[in-house]
């Protein structure tokens, strides 16, 4: 079933929207590295009542929000080139050792994009062979094994409407079986040691609609909510 197919019973989140959805699910506290694309949204979204530091590659630990259109600094970015504000108490270092904290294990959670996903949790986010568009490897493969927990932040299906989520991966693989969480602009799933949980779903949408845009099978988490989410 493709997006187009499936239109008129639901409606996809926005990018800003599905940023917000794994936003709020952070926990207080933690240490979280912002993926290029999608994840990089979520530092405009954070949950005001916590305390969530961001890491960046580039040597940046404890940045906020995008700045005012016309307040940016052009010394303020993050790995993908983006503008940034800092937080109080916010700290600049070597790229060196923005690479030791991912390495040694300190970074709590990492968010990325990906060109795909598998049902055992492999991912696939740095090159889908087409010449045309340069390999983009960055620091995923360090933070894929270096963070103590990876989610992914994507589409649920591409442009021409195949399944993102799938059996197997046929792109090259970032890292093998360290996805735990998959946020989509459809649904909320967990990665288990039984399968794919659908944790939550954008209104309107049936389980039925959703195993159709996605190869492994889908199970429901009895309690199952449907997103809610402000208008981008």
């Amino acid at each position: 079933m493709t997006a187009t197919m499936t239109a008129d019973a639901f409606t996809r989140l926005s990018r800003r929207q599905l940023a917000w959805c794994a936003a709020q699910a952070i926990p207080d506290g933690s240490y979280v590295n912002l993926g290029i694309g999608v994840p990089t949204l979520c530092a405009n979204v954070m949950p005001a009542d916590r305390e969530i530091v961001l890491h960046s590659e580039n040597g940046v630990l404890g940045f906020g929000p995008a700045p005012a259109a016309g307040q940016e600094d052009r010394d303020l970015i993050n790995a993908s080139k983006e503008y940034i504000t800092m937080r109080p108490g916010g700290a600049f270092f070597m790229h060196t050792d923005a690479f030791v904290m991912i390495r040694g294990g300190h970074i709590d959670l990492a968010l990325l994009g990906a060109f795909e996903v598998s049902g055992a949790g492999d991912l696939a986010n740095w090159t889908t062979g087409d010449r045309r568009f340069p390999p983009g490897v960055g620091g995923a493969m360090d933070l894929a094994v270096g963070a103590k927990a990876i989610w992914v932040l994507t589409e649920h299906t591409t442009k021409n409407g195949e399944p993102k989520i799938v059996d197997a991966c046929k792109y090259p693989l970032t890292a093998a079986g360290v996805v735990r969480k998959i946020f989509t602009d459809l649904a909320e799933i967990d990665v288990t040691s039984d399968g794919l949980l659908v944790r939550a779903m954008v209104p309107g949408l049936t389980l039925e609609a959703l195993q159709a845009m996605s190869q492994p099978r889908l199970r429901l988490a009895d309690d199952c909510r449907t997103i809610s989410a402000p208008a981008a």
